[in-house]
């Protein structure tokens, strides 16, 4: 299943850069996964200082 980003996001930015795919981007609030993009790598997760990305 794709990430996706909780509401712990602190719209930090730091997963967008990491993500291999490009399917991270700005939302109104928080970051957010495009689930069809999304290759489930765990690059997101691994770089968040909140641990905002989730799978689903």
């Amino acid at each position: 299943m794709a990430y996706f980003i909780s509401e712990d996001c602190i719209s930090c930015g730091a997963c967008e850069s990491e993500c291999p795919v490009s399917a991270i981007s700005a939302g109104d609030v928080t970051y957010v996964i495009d689930p069809e993009t999304c290759i489930e790598c765990g690059a997101c997760a691994d770089t968040c200082p909140v641990d905002a990305p989730k799978q689903a």
